[in-house]
């Protein structure tokens, strides 16, 4: 992937987001199932944070997980491409009266090396696939070792190649969307907002061999692997006692073959060795 491409692709998903902000959080506001994913998602993430740890949000968006850390007594440090979401966290920030313990910078993840912080940080954290809007996402991988101090965590959430949940839209004929990412090696066009920007997707092993070198994994979990994805709107509404159940299965299910690898996500926490 040329670096020209890239760039522009970048463009694209800054308009994108930027377009989007304003209305952002009213989008999800009412999902029943996104408020499980980021509840699912900062569960697993809190398991690995000392008190008082220096965090690395990439595609921090419109803040809501940066100000959930900083009340919690975390140091975020949140990052993103997209001047419309950054201007909403501040927004928050000043809302939140957390301006002690979040900090914002205009920082594409592909340029981390121009960080104005460069830390080391405790944790970088990455939700909601926002590391699959770059077909370079090797880079990204390579500039986490100098940001984080030895026994630095990661933990991302990304979209892998495969999704139970779309293969299974097959049988509703939907046969362009089941299979939009098991044929996508080139990437994927995505809309928001009137942009069109390219999506990749990842297995959790591209992550794992891009990183093996200086990181160990620690750690692979499905999400909405049996729960349905957040697209599937009203889904908790319109059937309560199913989707309990759903909840529970998984909650049983996510971190066994095959469920952690068959999501609609993946959370994958990595740990950089401790020096000698």
């Amino acid at each position: 992937m040329s670096e020209p491409v890239n760039h522009i692709n970048e463009q694209q998903v800054a308009l994108a987001f930027t377009g989007q902000s304003a209305i952002f959080d009213q989008l999800y506001a009412t999902n029943g199932i996104v408020a499980y994913k980021r509840q699912r998602v900062r569960q697993f993430l809190m398991k690995y944070l000392d008190p008082g740890s220096r965090i690395l949000e990439l595609n921090a968006g419109t803040g809501d997980d940066a100000i959930f850390l900083a009340k919690k007594g975390y140091q975020v440090h949140a990052t993103d491409i997209s001047t419309g979401m950054q201007a909403r966290l501040k927004e928050k920030v000043l809302l939140h009266g957390m301006g002690d313990f979040v900090s914002q910078e205009l920082c594409s993840f592909t340029s981390l090396e121009n960080l104005t912080d460069k830390g080391p940080f405790d944790c970088i954290f990455s939700n909601f696939a926002g590391l699959n809007c770059t077909g370079d996402l090797q880079k990204v991988l390579a500039s986490f070792d100098r940001l984080l101090k030895p026994g630095g965590i990661v933990v991302l959430v990304v979209l892998p190649r495969f999704c139970l949940w779309e293969i299974l839209l097959m049988f509703k004929g939907k046969f362009k969307t089941a299979g939009r990412r098991l044929f996508s090696s080139g990437g994927r066009k995505a809309k928001i907002d009137g942009a069109f920007f390219t999506c990749w997707y990842y297995s959790p092993r591209f992550i794992s061999n891009a990183l093996k070198q200086k990181f160990r994994t620690m750690e692979l979990e499905g999400l909405c692997t049996i729960v349905p994805p957040s697209y599937i709107e009203n889904f908790p509404e319109k059937f309560p006692g199913l989707y309990n159940w759903l909840c529970r299965m998984e909650n049983k299910l996510k971190g066994r073959w095959p469920w952690k690898y068959i999501g609609d996500y993946y959370i994958i926490s990595l740990q950089k060795a401790h020096s000698v």
